[in-house]
């Protein structure tokens, strides 16, 4: 049986979450959880050690998505991020925790 990939989701979009969310599980995958906030995501992480999470990069609260990934980053959890915003400073800023990769919202499928 071939290995089922577990995927944290950390959006702060519901509609975007959700849509994330049936894709992956229609592609196969395992959504761990899905998280509108940095510092939810990181107590899910703890808990179901996800294999990759998905991450928005700019999110409300005390933890954005670029802290977050760096905190996923030392708990050994790739990290794939989700962005509207693709200006250099930003992305600059986000590529010091060695993300896996980056996906521009709106994506395509």
């Amino acid at each position: 049986m071939p290995q089922t990939y577990r995927v944290l989701i950390l959006e702060d979009d519901a509609d975007l979450a959700e849509e994330l969310r049936l894709k992956l599980e229609q592609l196969g995958y395992t959504v761990s959880g899905v998280c509108r906030n940095g510092s939810e995501a990181l107590t899910l992480a703890h808990a179901q050690r996800p294999d990759v999470a998905l991450v928005d990069i700019v999110l409300p609260g005390e933890l954005d998505g670029i802290q977050g990934a760096a905190r996923f980053r030392q708990m050994g959890i790739p990290v794939v991020y989700l962005t509207a915003y693709a200006d250099d400073a930003l992305l600059d800023r986000a590529k010091v925790t060695e993300p896996y990769g980056y996906i521009v919202k709106p994506y395509n499928e």
